[in-house]
């Protein structure tokens, strides 16, 4: 070992603090931080080492050796002096050893101190080395994905839009889908971003010249249509509510299409007379139409009604198309409706449950009879000034165009730039008017790479191989992506364009200015939600017939308590082992009947204390349950793996080929329905099965009293819940509230998994080996802050990683598109 690196091995965590927080200045290529490390007596540092390595030589090399080659990994040359030679090996030992994975339950395990000692050794050379030659790393490629083009694009234009629409799902990478090397550049997503120009240009600034064209939205079968819908007016239940932005002013045509029976008829006839629909704009009644209860498919107009035409001025506008609600309260009968309201199309009835007619889709047709386009929320953002007469035309294009451009772009426009765009203006002024050129002019802005992608400058004088530091305008985009997953804001690029972000006094400021802002609820929306993986909600659906409780609108509830859950512990800057151990969470009065929480009425969402143990925290949160489920039952192994791969950061290893699935297996035995559990027990009976799934098993059976909707029960197809089990490490699990203590006593190994994916997010790469010491050293220095959300977050920020790129050493040219 050199002298250089025992004098650095004491005080890793020092070193790499400093390195995580020194000031980046300037514009040129970085050097490498002087490290002032604290001495540290060799002699120590030798017997830590040698401890060390007898760890690695008596126990791990047992199976970890070349003949056994367990795990397909072999630590015959492993020298704990010099682990930086392995590093991506080194990286998985520490990581095996924290989450205790290794050595295995039932293998002769040294005590718990050695082990850990074995880790910090590991990682405190890890870490010298790193401090002495840091490496930032690189990202390739990066352009907005939907979610930031639609948010860019509402803060520039104040302009609602579907960017689902227009452009192709994002590929997810680490669970996010912002990571760069996977955002692939084809002719149909460069197509999609053109057209997704073309028509949002044209609903933002109008089109006096509009033609009809026709718009559906349909009501999602599985939402309940017994209940009030948010946006609705009032007095009414079920049917759609949602913001549509009318081009022109001028007369629509409102189509709405009902459920029909099997056979033909109007679904809810056995209750229907009476029934009325109304449709209404912005909560105003535009029509109330009667349902004639015989209506079916064979009569002329099927079951479709509409109204006749409507003045509506353009703009976005919520339109409404909802039942008038006949009675209210709860029933009291020995058969209660369900939350499905379609489950079944045919037993309901045979049942003598009373059914009310269903809306199916709202389509809106026009504009007929043009008349202009009245002022819009986007109109005001767009036209800052108006021309009144030919010759001022020019100079008020080039006020809106310039300014429009400044934000869009994310820095100063050039005078190519303005040069460039004003042509396009030109070409729409001279076809049209003054505002088809600066609808011409905005098409060009959104379909421009300077929009779509986020370019980042190398320095001129950096040689290959070199880091250098980002640009402060540079620095402004990616704060403000990963806090608010939109462009930066005028503050932001007024304090880049001083230079002021090269002070991490100043940056820090500007971090917490983001985070106590309203928008940074995008770190809830959209990082919370990928790194818990959300939108495996979205292709849920419980069998009806089973679990005839569970609709869409339960399902969005379930998503937006996650989400509202995270959004208070950032807002609040609470701990983030909150999110295992919190004895509160957010529901609104559908979610809390499910939950079995009383005196909550109402769409809103409020702040309720969680009584039940079971509930508290993540494991208790119906999104998580629910979405690490099947259609008709639970997945201990689905369950287990989430918890692994979420919270722990250790994925298990793909299953060997040819191992059956669990349905292949029988569902009865012994005369009788089997439990998921004994199911589970006959899968794993195989070898080639029960080294994975003693892993994972044990953490999902831990949760098997949550059913497929996340519900608490005590029996599974008859069968009492057992729950009890064994963690990999021999901790005894009971339940859920001993899984969740078994993870607070490995709190270290989840908040190293949640910083390591907030950095993934921030940095829209994936982390990592050479980024682990800066991982190391936030995860410190947040644990000297009670661990609250902004000393990760700032941690982030002052990252070198974050502040800091490399050129890679095949790189020729002087710029890079990231």
């Amino acid at each position: 070992m050199s002298r250089f690196s025992v004098t650095m091995l004491g005080t890793a965590a020092v070193v790499l603090g400093c390195a995580v927080a020194t000031p980046l200045a300037g514009r040129r290529p970085a050097q490498p931080p002087t490290a002032s490390a604290v001495q540290e007596p060799v002699a120590q540092i030798d017997i830590a080492v040698a401890q060390a390595q007898r760890v690695v030589d008596r126990t791990c090399r047992r199976c970890h050796n070349d003949g056994t080659l367990a795990g397909n990994l072999s630590l015959a040359g492993f020298d704990v002096a010099h682990p930086e030679r392995q590093p991506v090996v080194t990286e998985k030992i520490i990581r095996k050893l924290l989450v205790g994975m290794m050595p295995p339950a039932g293998a002769a395990r040294p005590d718990e101190a050695v082990l850990a000692g074995l880790a910090d050794t590991l990682a405190a050379q890890i870490d010298a080395v790193a401090a002495a030659s840091p490496n930032p790393g690189r990202r390739t490629f990066q352009r907005l994905n939907r979610s930031e083009y639609g948010r860019s694009v509402r803060d520039l234009l104040d302009l609602e839009v579907d960017v689902a629409v227009f452009l192709p799902p994002d590929t997810l990478s680490h669970g996010f889908d912002n990571i760069a090397d996977v955002q692939t550049l084809s002719p149909t997503l460069m197509e999609g971003y053109l057209r997704a120009a073309s028509r949002i240009s044209t609903a933002a600034v109008g089109d006096r010249d509009a033609g009809a064209s026709e718009t559906t939205v349909k009501v999602p079968r599985t939402a309940s249509q017994m209940r009030h819908v948010e946006g609705a007016p009032f007095g009414t239940r079920g049917g759609v509510s949602f913001l549509h932005n009318f081009p022109a002013d001028g007369e629509y045509v409102f189509r709405m299409m009902l459920h029909g029976e099997p056979t033909g008829l109007l679904f809810g006839t056995t209750d229907a007379d009476g029934e009325q629909l109304e449709v209404s704009i912005d909560g105003a009644r535009i029509a109330l139409l009667d349902i004639d209860p015989f209506l079916s498919e064979s009569d002329a107009t099927g079951l479709n009604m509409q109204t006749e035409p409507v003045a509506v001025r353009a703009g976005a506008r919520r339109v409404s198309a909802a039942f008038i609600e006949r009675f209210a309260g709860s029933v009291d009968d020995l058969i209660a409706p369900i939350e499905h309201t379609l489950a079944d199309s045919q037993i309901g009835t045979a049942y003598g449950i009373t059914l009310l007619p269903h809306l199916r889709d709202l389509s809106i047709v026009g504009p007929y009879r043009v008349t202009g386009v009245s002022e819009t929320p986007s109109r005001r953002a767009i036209f800052s000034c108006r021309p009144t007469s030919p010759d001022d035309e020019m100079a008020c294009a080039t006020e809106i165009v310039t300014r429009l451009a400044t934000r869009a772009y994310r820095r100063p426009l050039g005078e190519a730039d303005r040069t460039g765009l004003m042509r396009f203006y030109e070409q729409g002024r001279a076809e049209a008017d003054f505002e088809a050129g600066i609808r011409t002019a905005l098409r060009a802005i959104l379909a421009s790479p300077h929009f779509v992608f986020r370019v980042e400058q190398v320095p001129a004088g950096v040689e290959p191989g070199e880091n250098y530091r980002l640009g402060d305008l540079e620095l402004a985009s990616r704060l403000s992506f990963f806090l608010w997953g939109t462009a930066p804001d005028s503050e932001l690029v007024w304090l880049a364009g001083e230079g002021v972000f090269a002070d991490p006094v100043s940056l820090a400021r500007q971090a917490r200015r983001m985070l106590e802002d309203p928008r940074s609820e995008a770190l809830a929306t959209r990082f919370a939600a990928q790194w818990l993986r959300l939108q495996d909600l979205e292709r849920l659906f419980p069998d009806a017939l089973n679990y005839p409780q569970y609709d869409k609108t339960l399902g969005e509830a379930m998503r937006r308590e996650t989400e509202l859950f995270f959004a208070h512990l950032v807002r609040a800057d609470r701990p983030v082992t909150e999110l295992l151990t919190a004895d509160y969470t957010f529901v609104n009065e559908r979610l809390a009947k499910h939950y079995g929480i009383p005196n909550v009425t109402g769409h809103r969402f409020r702040r309720v204390a969680v009584t039940d143990e079971h509930r508290r925290g993540l494991l208790g949160h119906g999104s998580v349950l629910a979405s690490t489920s099947f259609a008709n039952r639970t997945s201990p192994v689905l369950r287990g793996k989430w918890v692994m791969e979420v919270l722990l950061g250790s994925p298990p290893p793909p299953p060997p080929p040819g191992v059956p699935d669990l349905e292949d297996v029988d569902e009865v035995g012994e005369g009788r329905l089997l439990s998921v559990r004994e199911r589970l027990e006959q899968h794993r009976a195989s070898p080639a099965c029960s080294s994975c799934h003693r892993m994972m098993d044990p953490i999902g059976l831990a949760l098997e009293n949550f059913d497929v909707t996340g519900a608490w029960r005590i029996k599974d197809n008859g069968v009492p819940i057992d729950a009890s089990g064994e963690l990999y490490d021999g901790t005894p699990l009971a339940g859920p509230a001993d899984l969740r203590a078994a993870l607070v006593a490995r709190s270290d190994t989840f908040i190293t998994t949640f910083t390591e994916s907030l950095m993934a997010y921030a940095l829209g790469r994936r982390v990592e080996y050479y980024d682990m010491p800066a991982v190391r050293a936030i995860v410190r220095a947040g644990a000297e802050q009670q661990n609250r959300v902004s000393a990760f977050v700032l941690g982030v920020v002052n990252s070198a990683a974050f502040q800091m790129s490399r050129v890679e050493k095949a790189a020729s040219t002087d710029t890079e598109v990231q």
